[in-house]
């Protein structure tokens, strides 16, 4: 519990890049928000230090971030462009490009990239080219298991995603660290059983998955296609999902709701059990002050005062950019905003403790599309944890606070749909 809770907080030395030229430096580069625009600037850097640039080993960090970005666009070509110059990549540069992948697999189908692209990875991995300091390495099995078993080789394709459930990083599932490394593996799993033939083990996956929130959206067209396939129709498949979604939100709503906050507090010191000694609590927040008297800036230097969402349920989450968790929680935050199209609720994602480029950096080139706000200084509540997230109802009294990622896309949804929905029944009767 200790290592889980610590590798949510801010500060995560691994992903740390060191600048190579004082007047290029990758820190800098990091924070140019368009991929098109780092290549400006990297093309401009080469013809001030180098004719040659696969040789220029100062080059190496910023080709391996273009080779990221390129392909966290989708754009297979000029991944390959900076890929074939050998970079070395970094931790951090590694973890995205994994990332880039899954997008490529579950939004793009691009089966065969992935196949390839993952297969030179693994082997950049075994030959000592590459190192895994995240426990990336399951993912990378899976989605070539996957692949292969879309593009019909089905004997790589189960050998690959028996190996992923052995390989020494696949206990990193169990951690609720990456966005849904369980629900995805899953997935993958169920997709290369089906392609085996195997529609019952494939179909039985993905109902436990889907009963047990251990889900996100892209298990449904996949859970649509094994029951078709062992049905022989699909007819009572989109009643069965939402019976199974059904039972999941009620299970989350029962539990969430044992943790509501029944009496009226504008202020409140947040605790969380300690990790080293459950027996005792450390502090996650501090709450000094009333919600409405906080003002703070959005990413185009606008002041955003709280007090204007009186009246509405107030959802804020505080996050970083080195936060994984945090970051991985988004996706169910934006499903929880797609139902409420109304006015009577409002979420604002806080960053703390980094700059203004640094955050509009990265919420452009990771395409976040929530309303972020910055608290620089952390004096709002002075948050000692990432992720927190903080539930107001609509007179500005604290009912509900969690810590930590829910470990799915679909749990985080059911949890804070539940807090929200809670909130907002119990306040009629204020």
């Amino acid at each position: 519990m200790k290592n889980i809770f610590f590798l949510m907080l801010m500060v995560q030395t691994i992903f740390a890049q060191q600048s190579v030229k004082s007047k290029y430096s990758i820190d800098d580069f990091i924070l140019i928000e368009s991929v098109e625009d780092q290549e400006k600037q990297y093309n401009k850097m080469l013809k001030e230090f180098s004719s040659d640039p696969t040789n220029v080993s100062a080059s190496n960090d910023f080709r391996a971030e273009l080779a990221v970005q390129w392909l966290a666009q989708g754009n297979v070509e000029r991944y390959r462009y900076y890929k074939k110059s050998n970079p070395r990549f970094s931790a951090r540069q590694f973890m995205y490009l994994v990332s880039a992948l899954e997008k490529l697999f579950d939004e793009k189908k691009k089966y065969n990239d992935v196949k390839d692209i993952s297969a030179e990875l693994l082997e950049d991995l075994e030959n000592q080219k590459l190192e895994d300091g995240v426990s990336r390495t399951p993912v990378l099995m899976e989605l070539n298991a996957a692949s292969n078993a879309m593009l019909g080789n089905i004997q790589i394709a189960q050998e690959l995603i028996e190996k992923s459930s052995k390989d020494q990083g696949s206990s990193a599932r169990e951690i609720k660290y990456f966005k849904d490394m369980q629900a995805n593996y899953l997935n993958r799993y169920a997709i290369v059983m089906s392609a085996a033939g195997n529609h019952q083990a494939a179909y039985d996956i993905l109902y436990k998955a889907l009963k047990e929130a251990e889900s996100n959206p892209y298990m449904i067209p996949t859970f649509k296609e094994v029951y078709k396939k062992l049905k022989g129709t699909s007819k009572g498949a989109d009643e069965l999902i939402n019976s199974l979604q059904k039972d999941a939100y009620e299970k989350y709503y029962k539990e969430v709701e044992a943790n509501y906050i029944s009496s009226p507090q504008k202020k409140l010191e947040g605790t969380i059990p300690d990790p080293e000694d459950s027996s005792k609590n450390v502090t996650l927040f501090s709450a000094d002050k009333q919600v409405y008297d906080i003002a703070l800036q959005n990413l185009n230097g606008i002041p955003v005062n709280l007090s204007d969402y009186k009246g509405k349920v107030l959802a804020i989450d505080f996050w970083t950019t080195l936060c994984t968790p945090c970051v991985s929680a988004f996706y169910g935050f934006e499903k929880v905003i797609a139902d409420y199209k109304k006015n009577d609720f409002k979420m604002f994602v806080i960053n703390i403790f980094e700059t203004e480029p640094t955050v509009k950096a990265y919420v452009k080139q990771k395409g976040i599309t929530l309303d972020v706000l910055r608290d620089e200084e952390n004096t709002a509540y002075n948050i000692q944890g990432t992720p927190t997230k903080i539930i107001f109802d609509p007179t500005g009294n604290i009912r509900f606070y969690a810590v930590g990622y829910a470990g799915s896309t679909d749990r985080e949804y059911y949890k804070l749909k539940a807090m929200i929905e809670i909130t907002k029944k119990r306040s009629i009767k204020i």
